[in-house]
């Protein structure tokens, strides 16, 4: 049986692991700082989106260059960016300063994430999708859990700036591991291969893309809204410290980290769109939960609830996309797609929190997350069972 390669993997899952901790140390940090910058709730939302919207635009052309050039580079200088970055964060004091590094930021994640897990499907087994990504994608939510209880606690003993350090210092580690360990571009599949470039025309009418990169969306949506105003949500009303907005933050995050492994064996062997359902309900059930919250214990076992939907949707969710990238030969676009429409869920999570943070109650904003979460998985549905719908026709 095909085996995947432990080196190309143990070097992309402590690279990415290192680069995430180090962005996660910044996460519950960077709402309440700005807010005591003056920052108003569009500002927060700006500070959060700009990261999004710049990824976004370059996501397309970094997947899809990867494909034909190579994962290495755009990996490695993805990371030195970041390092570079971070150690800018440390001098930059001001609401516009922050607004724009998040924005640069945003533009080497766009060369990190998305040709990562295309490196990481090039290499997957048949048949394996499920285990492998929910194996990976370990590396994210161990480091966005890690991070923010590292950055709470950095903030509360020492400085807001020792945090940006510690971002920076991991950002370096990261790149290293990277440079150091992985292979040269030309022995890459992708390379080898030689893979002409897919029309993004055909890419788009995939109904399985389509589909995946709407649920991604939704969910990212809410993501957007619990990690870019949850922080300020708990100061506001709650008066919670640092550590503890850490540890709402990493909740979710952390339980869905623990689910990826168990949940992607049995992605592999079950109908993956019933994990996906499953997990968007459940994520509709807890959105709804974080508004109805009265106090840390409240938050907490929402946060919970929502780490437990995500565990069980984006393992399976992860593994279509795997399956689709193969199957049309073009799984750097097909992964920059999926980003794309979590970057897109990040940005207009936060944008619309922020407005209705300035113009209702903060406490909407978790109501109407839940409504589009269950909105978005209603189209999963429909769209999924008509599909198949479709194959039994046609065979």
């Amino acid at each position: 049986m095909e085996k995947i390669d432990k080196k190309i993997f143990t070097a992309l899952f402590f690279s990415l692991f290192a680069a995430v901790t180090g962005v996660g140390i910044v996460v519950p940090l960077l709402p309440v700082y700005a807010h005591s910058l003056g920052a108003s709730g569009f500002y927060i939302a700006l500070i959060f989106g700009g990261f999004s919207l710049t990824r976004t635009f370059f996501l397309p052309w970094f997947g899809k260059l990867s494909d034909q050039k190579g994962r290495k580079p755009f990996i490695t200088f993805g990371l030195f960016s970041y390092f570079i970055i971070s150690v800018a964060f440390i001098f930059f004091q001001d609401i516009k300063g922050l607004v724009l590094l998040r924005a640069i930021q945003g533009i080497a994640s766009a060369m990190i994430m998305p040709v990562a897990q295309a490196y990481i499907g090039d290499i997957t087994p048949k048949g394996k999708e499920g285990i492998s990504m929910g194996m990976f994608n370990m590396s994210v939510f161990i480091g966005l859990s890690i991070g923010p209880l590292l950055g709470g606690g950095i903030k509360d003993y020492f400085s807001l700036q020792t945090a940006f350090g510690a971002m920076a210092a991991l950002s370096f580690a990261a790149f290293c591991l990277s440079f150091f360990f992985l292979p040269p571009t030309q022995k890459e599949q992708t390379v080898i291969r030689d893979y002409q470039p897919t029309p993004w025309r055909r890419l788009r009418r995939d109904r399985d893309i389509v589909c995946i990169s709407f649920f991604r969306f939704v969910y990212t949506t809410c993501i957007g809204i619990i990690w870019g105003f949850l922080p300020v949500y708990g100061d506001m009303k709650f008066a919670l410290s640092s550590s503890s907005i850490g540890i709402l933050v990493v909740l979710g995050v952390s339980i869905s980290g623990l689910m990826h492994i168990p949940m992607g064996v049995l992605a592999d062997r079950m109908d993956k769109r019933i994990l996906i359902i499953t997990g968007g309900l459940i994520t509709v059930v807890a959105m709804s939960l974080v508004g109805k919250a009265e106090g840390f214990w409240g938050l907490f076992s929402a946060n919970v609830i929502f780490g437990i939907g995500g565990g069980i949707s984006m393992p399976a969710l992860m593994a279509l996309a795997v399956i689709r990238g193969n199957k049309t030969e073009a799984m750097g676009a097909v992964m920059s797609l999926i980003t794309v429409a979590h970057s897109l869920g990040m940005l207009c999570g936060s944008l619309l929190a922020g407005i209705i943070m300035d113009i209702f109650n903060l406490q909407y904003a978790f109501y109407i997350g839940a409504f589009i979460m269950a909105a978005g998985t209603l189209f999963f549905i429909i769209g999924m069972s008509t599909e198949k719908r479709t194959v039994t026709k046609v065979n």
